[in-house]
């Protein structure tokens, strides 16, 4: 099954994509007629390269080749970073779209549109209309960036830079009530 070797494979994959300065964000291996499709995406605070993905590459297929007993057959490896409409799953997410202009789907509520503040270990800042709210990542049923096509306009960017001196849930009185 191709999701219980993505299992077996995974601490295997993010050894090697650790290894060169990365984080593993995902993980999946499908069946692609005689062969099997490994994607393996990567991501970092700064972003990644093409030539980090070619090292990657080279470094995770090293890996699958000391390991092809678990693949057990001819594989196709795909190395790629995140595209823009990934998911915000996780905090990393939350913390690399830091100033990013981002559609929230809250659990219970309307979705809204803010720009992404300072990001906790269990939730982040962001500037709605105008108000800093705190966000629990708990909260959320699914949020994703949205493109923009110029720069952030400056007084956002400077209430949440203004904002980031303090710890999430101190300082405000703009939180967001749970529901």
């Amino acid at each position: 099954m191709p999701n219980e070797l993505a299992s077996r494979l995974e601490p295997l994959v993010a050894e090697a994509v650790g290894a060169a300065g990365v984080d593993l964000d995902a993980l999946d291996v499908q069946q692609a007629g005689r062969r099997k499709l490994v994607k393996v995406v990567v991501d970092s605070d700064d972003g990644v390269e093409l030539d980090q993905v070619a090292e990657i590459s080279r470094a995770v297929s090293q890996v699958l080749d000391q390991h092809e007993h678990l693949i057990a057959g001819a594989y196709t490896l795909e190395v790629t970073s995140p595209g823009l409409d990934r998911p915000l799953t996780q905090q990393r997410h939350w913390r690399r779209a830091r100033s990013r202009l981002v559609r929230v789907t809250p659990h219970d509520g309307a979705a809204f549109v803010g720009r992404v503040g300072a990001a906790s270990e269990d939730s982040v800042r962001i500037l709605v209309d105008g108000q800093i709210r705190d966000l629990r990542y708990a909260d959320v049923r699914k949020a994703v960036v949205e493109v923009e096509f110029k720069q952030p306009p400056a007084d956002e960017l400077k209430l949440l830079e203004d904002d980031g001196c303090g710890k999430i849930g101190e300082g405000t009185d703009t939180k967001e009530e749970s529901r």
